[in-house]
């Protein structure tokens, strides 16, 4: 049989290539920086009503291709209280997951040929699915001092094949957290083109709850330009039970829907009922760990900024830090030997987008700060072998 190019063409996934480089995946030395992963369960509160959820039977149907009523109406004033805008149920559709939520978005915007913009360095998924499906991203340059992108470099790029610019912040792999102006500069810029501006926000509870992340919520005509994504999965570590979201006009869910009809149907229905209950009981203990992860980003500050140390942070935010590597070596191979010698696991950032062989990253959001002085003795290791 003959497979699709564009799926052949693809990269590997990135996530399993990199555990294939570890010899001992039980080894007690191995500090796993791979992949995003909160590092605790649910809360048992959480665990005991999914239970008991289950085992009288809720959850096991599916739900109308939206999601269950319920949790578009909590998400929907979560986004507005956060927010300080205006977004209703009506305006919600949940999802597989964040990553099905994008996926479905993309092939609601575009067509193959179509173009993206998507500022570097990006999420390893959001280029896998542009690539099998044919679709041409666009890519802004990363500046190593800022971390964010240039809307002045995306209004170059712009043209008639263009259909969305993309934003992950917090970002993923970078860890940088976008200042609402800049936000709001890509908002116009999209607005201006007629394109949509897609948010991937899947982080975002894990920054300064007193700062509302941008104000693009307020604008009465939000839904002609904004595309919403949004993840349960880290916030209340429900990861294996894929739930996320979309917020878009109801123009734009109308049509999604046939795409969510052919792929999910709908987003597993005991996830919906999980991702509920932590909106609706969670909030002290989402502040807690959201609290944790800040301090645990500080803590890597700190230790990186060990006078030996040559590795340089580049970026630190929510779950992840972009770290700026001392050889003249492609980041696959630092990532490589640094699995094989010190048993420190992390992605190289070629993983990430072209020109990004200076970096790898680390999601810290997997070890806890006491670890952070042996990771940095290890890396000095690296330096004088």
């Amino acid at each position: 049989m003959k497979f699709n190019p564009n799926v052949l063409d693809c990269a590997a996934a990135p996530i399993a290539e990199a555990w294939s480089w570890v010899r001992n995946p039980d080894s007690d030395r191995l500090l796993d920086l791979c992949q995003a992963v909160p590092a605790h369960l649910p809360p048992q509160d959480l665990r005991d009503y999914l239970g008991d959820a289950i085992k009288a039977g809720e959850g096991a149907t599916y739900t109308d291709i939206r999601g269950i009523a319920p949790l578009r109406e909590a998400l929907a004033a979560n986004i507005s209280e956060r927010y300080q805008g205006t977004v209703d149920a009506d305006d919600i559709l949940i999802t597989a997951g964040c990553n099905q939520a994008f996926c479905s978005v993309i092939d609601t915007l575009c067509a193959a040929g179509d173009e993206v913009i998507v500022p570097l360095p990006c999420y390893f998924n959001h280029q896998m699915w542009l690539s099998t499906r044919g679709i041409v991203p666009r890519y802004l340059s990363f500046d190593a001092e800022t971390a964010m992108p240039d809307p002045a470099e995306a209004r170059g790029l712009i043209n008639e094949r263009t259909r969305a610019i993309l934003l992950v912040t917090p970002n993923n792999p970078s860890g940088a957290i976008y200042t609402a102006e800049r936000i709001g500069e890509f908002f116009a810029l999209a607005r201006e083109h007629g394109i949509a501006l897609i948010t991937d926000e899947t982080y975002r509870d894990f920054i300064d709850i007193e700062v509302i992340p941008h104000n693009l919520f307020a604008d009465p005509d939000w839904r002609d330009t904004l595309v919403h994504l949004y993840s349960f999965s880290k916030v209340f570590s429900l990861t294996g039970f894929r739930t996320g979201a979309v917020g878009a006009s109801q123009a734009l869910l109308e049509q999604l829907k046939k795409v969510q009809d052919c792929t999910a149907i709908c987003a597993p229905h005991a996830g919906q009922l999980g991702a509920l209950y932590g909106l609706r009981h969670l909030d002290a203990w989402k502040l807690e760990k959201a609290d944790e992860l800040t301090r645990r980003a500080v803590a890597l500050r700190e230790a990186f900024a060990h006078p030996d140390l040559r590795y340089r942070v580049v970026s630190a935010g929510a779950y992840f830090a972009y770290i700026e590597h001392p050889f003249d070596a492609p980041a696959r191979q630092v990532v490589k030997r640094l699995i094989e010698d010190q048993e420190i696991v992390s992605l190289p950032g070629s993983y990430f987008g072209p020109e990004q062989e200076s970096f790898i990253r680390f999601a810290f959001a997997n070890l806890h700060e006491r670890h952070f002085e042996d990771v940095v003795a290890r890396l000095i290791a690296t330096q004088t072998d």
